[in-house]
């Protein structure tokens, strides 16, 4: 898994073993992003239920001023 666009393009995105916690898939976020696209730079986003932070993540390598995540699994 790794980040697909923006400043931080292709960098991997380490992600917690077991079933606890499940990535959103690459074509979701990439489908997301592109609707949200002209509303992301500068933004603050609020990732809920983080797991891996993927979604976070990619908004901050978009242009999201900050993003902020949340997650009850302290291993994620």
């Amino acid at each position: 898994m790794k980040i697909l666009a923006g400043k931080y393009k292709n960098r991997p995105l380490k992600t917690p073993k077991g079933d606890r916690t499940r990535p959103t898939a690459s074509k979701v976020r990439e489908s997301i992003f592109s609707i949200l696209q002209n509303q992301i730079e500068g933004a603050r986003f609020l990732d809920l239920f983080a797991g891996s932070g993927s979604m976070g993540l990619e908004a901050l390598s978009r242009g999201a001023e900050s993003a902020v995540f949340i997650e009850k699994n302290r291993l994620a």
